[in-house]
Formats: structure tokens, sequence, C-alpha cells
């Protein structure tokens, strides 16, 4: 699979994941949840408002981050994209470093508002290509965001789904654990069983990844390559050309 159709994958498994939504947001330097939020709303008729922080065309708020969370917290948004340097089990995140804090031995850029979006936002899909023991481990290092919280903490919002560049996952509340949903195309359960550290449920059988149809296709090597464009234009010129 070269790595252009990978891209399209992945952003047709993310849009997927969209459908019922009203109201989507994205956040800076987020390409491919970017891309999806646009094929979301193009294969919505338009029924979905996206909202692409860093875009001047597809982003109607007027002061970023402070707009962003005043929505949260009004139950505004429907979905938002987390991902972390760490990611465990339970659907925790880490965006601060990786060994004893204070005294980490790598430094991230900062937990920013993550943790209080991840407890807003109903939808939340964590996101990361990378797919390592690395990246998915048993426990983070730091919480920046926690997945889940005990009884008698308030929150509607938490993970709803894993995808990475090997597979999807769905996160399960109750039993506060991940589930493997399906496999990319060119790989397999035992390639990710060895690259995940944590432990997760799964059927007997693992399906494949559904592979995004010519018509989806088309929407994201024409309208939505040239909206994305914008924002990002480095990442739409690495897309296909246009179906002719």
């Amino acid at each position: 699979m070269s790595a252009s159709n990978k891209t399209e994958l992945l952003i047709a498994t993310i849009a997927r994941l969209l459908q019922g939504c009203r109201h989507v947001a994205v956040g800076a330097a987020s390409p491919i949840p970017g891309a999806a939020a646009l094929l979301a709303r193009a294969r919505s008729g338009g029924a979905i408002r996206v909202n692409l922080l860093g875009s001047r065309r597809h982003n109607f708020f007027t002061s970023g981050g402070v707009e962003l969370f005043d929505c949260a917290a009004q139950g505004r948004i429907d979905a938002f994209f987390l991902g972390g340097g760490q990611i465990d089990g339970q659907g925790n995140i880490n965006l601060v470093g990786t060994g004893a804090y204070p005294a980490s031995t790598v430094r991230w850029p900062g937990s920013f508002g993550s943790a209080y979006l991840y407890f807003l936002i109903p939808r939340v899909i964590l996101f990361r290509e990378e797919h390592s023991r690395r990246v998915l481990v048993d426990r983070v290092d730091f919480v920046s965001a926690p997945g889940t919280s005990d009884p008698g903490v308030w929150r509607r919002g938490g993970p709803y789904a894993l995808v990475t560049a090997l597979s999807l996952f769905s996160f399960d509340k109750i039993g506060r654990r991940f589930r493997l949903e399906s496999v990319h195309p060119d790989h397999t359960v035992d390639e990710v069983v060895d690259s995940t550290g944590f432990a997760f449920e799964r059927p007997e059988f693992v399906p494949d990844t559904e592979w995004p149809d010519p018509a989806t296709l088309a929407l994201l090597r024409g309208p939505i390559r040239a909206q994305l464009a914008e924002t990002y234009p480095r990442f739409a010129a690495a897309f296909s050309e246009p179906a002719a």
C-alpha cells in the first residue's frame, strides 16, 4: 500500500467515526483528522459543522481556543481529536514527557486543554499514526488527560476510538479498555498484538478495515483535497491527483 493510499484509508476510517455528529472541531497541525472532518461534512450534505483551527475558510471561531473551550462546555461540540506521546490501555494520554515527572528524560509540548476537552466532548477520537510499544504503553508515565473517571465524577466526554497506522480500536467505557475492531489491509492481528503494549479485547474474527469506495476516493482527491490545501498545502499536494 502506498503512503498516499494509506493516508486515504485513515481519512476515510476516521470520517466514518464522525457519522451522526452535528459539530466537529479539529485542532491545529492535524491534517488527517481535518481531511476526515471535511469528508464527513461532504458525505452528510453539509449537515456537519466543521471547525479547523488554523483555517480561515473552515473555521467560524474568531478567538481560537477560547471559543473552542466555551462551545465544549456548552455541549456544542460532538467530536474532537487528541493524540499523545503515550497512550495506555485505559485511554489515558501523555503529552508531557517520559520518565518520572518533573525530571522527565524527554519533554513534549504539554497538555494545553486536553484534560478539559476530554471530560466535555462526547466523541474524542484518539489518533496516532505510529503504532508501537513505545507509544501504546501499558501505563503512561504522566497522565495529561485521564481516559476514565471514578464513580461520582461528572464527565460526558472520553475516548471513543483509537486509530493508528495498523488498526482501529473502539473504547469500552464500562470495561475501561480498548477493543480491536479492524486491522488495516496489508497488516495482521499478530502484528497489532506484537506492536501494542497494553492488553485489549478482540473478537474471534477481526475484519479488515473497510477500504474507501470510488465515490469516497473521488471526494478525497477532488473537493476535499482542494479545501484542505488552504490550511495544509504540502499535505494536500501529496494526495493522488484528482480522478479523471
